[in-house]
């Protein structure tokens, strides 16, 4: 089977394209403006949910950890996603709040890469962002048991129609787990990947209270 599975990753292209041209002699002074201009590409090219992107923090034992999430909005350079503070990930925020943020346009042969710190926005954007979320969502979330051990599969739904019965009777019901953060960036690479290899990457650096821009070798 190993050898099989060799076979078949040795068999699959990567990075055919054509992709898209980038002037790299005309970039914005700040990322967050590249990134709108990339995303609203990246949208009007059709690629299926352009906003996940793979949040990578750190255990306590000093593994990283990661997992795909969606952003929830940008303003100016910081991005913004949410989730429980009870979960994994919170608890591993709570204890050392630097990140990455990985989003991979593969279609585009783009990526974008984000180094920096996540910071809880509060309790009323962590509660306003929670009644934006659907009913289920909400539901799942309020059963406070993200990332725990589930012992019997019955227990699921459940505990889920219970937390849906309480948001039907208050549908303003939230829950103080939630929270919202902001990932101010220190450091945002763009990646314009080429079939040849000649890669394109671009990386922007908070130095002292400004961005820097560099090239990077591919």
């Amino acid at each position: 089977m190993d050898k099989e599975a060799n076979h078949l990753l040795r068999s699959l292209s990567s990075l055919v394209g054509p992709f898209p041209q980038w002037d790299i002699e005309q970039l914005p002074v700040r990322p967050g403006l590249l990134f709108s201009d990339w995303l609203k590409h990246a949208i009007e090219s059709d690629i299926k949910e352009p906003h996940a992107m793979t949040l990578s923090t750190v255990d306590p034992d000093g593994y990283p950890d990661a997992r795909v999430l969606i952003l929830k909005h940008i303003l100016d350079d910081s991005f913004y996603f949410a989730s429980s503070s009870a979960s994994r990930k919170g608890q591993q925020l709570q204890g050392n709040p630097h990140v990455a943020l990985t989003f991979y346009w593969p279609a585009l042969g783009r990526q974008i890469r984000v180094k920096g710190i996540a910071q809880d926005q509060g309790d009323e954007a962590g509660a306003e962002d929670f009644r934006r979320r659907s009913a289920g969502a909400r539901a799942v979330a309020m059963t406070e048991r993200q990332s725990q051990m589930m012992e019997s599969e019955e227990m699921l739904d459940p505990a889920i129609e219970e937390q849906k019965e309480l948001i039907r009777r208050n549908p303003e019901l939230t829950t103080p787990h939630w929270r919202l953060y902001a990932v101010v960036p220190h450091e945002v690479e763009f990646w314009q990947g080429d079939p040849e290899r000649k890669h394109m990457r671009i990386r922007y650096v908070m130095q002292d209270s400004q961005w820097n821009k560099v090239r990077l070798w591919p």
